[in-house]
């Protein structure tokens, strides 16, 4: 029975088995049946039946794991049930790398060290580790360089460990700064200058802190170099008429460009468009002539008009002749009205016809 458990393994379970079966031939030797003759149990005496082997039964191994130290269970670092916030997402995806090595044993050492040094000094050390971040500001602490866990701390107070903790402030409120003047070439090549208003924040301290060197600094050139590109494809009309439609193109472009910097472009306006004094001058030329033009259309359709005007007072005067003595003496009121040193005598229209007339007959009796 051992040869089939060389381990060891099973030995209890095989024993009771035989045990079990020996039992069973006892009791039919001792007590055969009516029916049964001794020779019946000769060959159970003589032949052995089969001991079956039940399987061993084997206990579950058990499976050491290394369990996570308390401190990291107590700030919830291996909780599935945790849910990321929005800045811990963020910090993740433009992260340079997991940690392996953790902070390692002289990190730990220096701030056990730094912690027993507070304790000793408690008094004058509160000036030291407790600190101060006004409402519009955050602060972005660092342990022996690493960045501590939790995001941008503040506003109000917070503590920091001495010789250990370095922290640098973010303000979080808008920053406005104007583009200097760019020189650049329309895509019908006209050169203007061009400048601009930008209005910014910062919408991730823990980001504009780790991610670049100098979020403020690289803005500014982002976007003036914005400013140059979005102009260039378009035309001088088109940069005179629509500067709305260009302040939003600039500012979807550096609020993309700026997103993995923690900054937010929140307003882009197009301060002034400068041509060149020449070009000034021919477009002056150009709006005068054209003015002029416009003057000289709008003149000849008011003659045109006073034309048509006249001919349909004239009719109507015709039709009655007293009409006519009538706009005579409302002609003088007005002069008189006006120059009253000047005299005129009004001679009526019918002398005239009355000359014409005859003049017009001789020249009929002549030709008769």
């Amino acid at each position: 029975m051992m040869d089939s458990f060389p381990n060891g393994r099973g030995t209890s379970a095989a024993m009771a088995a035989q045990m079990l079966h020996d039992s069973v031939l006892r009791s039919r030797r001792s007590s055969p049946g009516d029916d049964e003759s001794p020779m019946d149990h000769a060959p159970v005496l003589q032949k052995k039946a089969p001991v079956v082997i039940p399987a061993p039964i084997l206990r579950p191994q058990h499976v050491y794991a290394p369990v996570a130290p308390l401190g990291m269970l107590t700030l919830g670092v291996f909780s599935k049930n945790k849910e990321e916030t929005d800045e811990e997402k963020e910090i993740k995806k433009y992260a340079v790398g997991p940690d392996v090595e953790g902070p390692g044993l002289c990190a730990a050492i220096l701030t056990f060290v730094s912690l027993v040094l507070v304790l000793v000094t408690m008094p004058l050390s509160l000036c030291v580790t407790v600190k101060v971040v006004q409402e519009y500001e955050r602060a972005v602490v660092f342990r022996l360089g690493r960045l501590r866990s939790g995001g941008a701390k503040g506003p109000g107070l917070f503590f920091i460990m001495p010789c250990v903790d370095t922290y640098k402030k973010v303000d979080l409120r808008t920053v406005s700064f104007d583009v200097p003047p760019q020189e650049v070439l329309s895509r019908d090549s006209v050169t203007v200058s061009v400048d601009a208003v930008v209005y910014y924040r910062v919408s991730n301290p823990t980001m504009a802190t780790n991610n670049i060197e100098d979020y403020s600094h690289s803005t500014r050139l982002l976007a003036a170099t914005t400013l140059r590109n979005v102009l260039g494809t378009k035309n001088l009309a088109e940069i005179l008429s629509e500067r709305e439609i260009i302040s939003q193109v600039m500012q979807n472009a550096l609020d993309e460009a700026t997103d993995p910097w923690g900054v937010k472009a929140e307003r882009v306006e197009i301060k002034d468009v400068r041509l060149p004094v020449q070009l000034q001058r021919a477009m002056a030329a150009e709006a005068e002539a054209a003015r002029e033009a416009r003057a000289k259309v709008i003149a000849a359709e008011g003659e045109q008009k006073a034309s048509r005007a006249l001919r349909e007072a004239a009719s109507v005067i015709a039709e009655s002749p007293s009409a006519l003595q009538l706009r005579y003496l409302q002609t003088l009121n007005s002069i008189a009205a006006e120059h009253n040193s000047t005299i005129i005598f009004p001679m009526p229209m019918d002398i005239m016809s009355h000359f014409m007339g005859r003049k017009g007959g001789g020249k009929m009796d002549k030709q008769a």
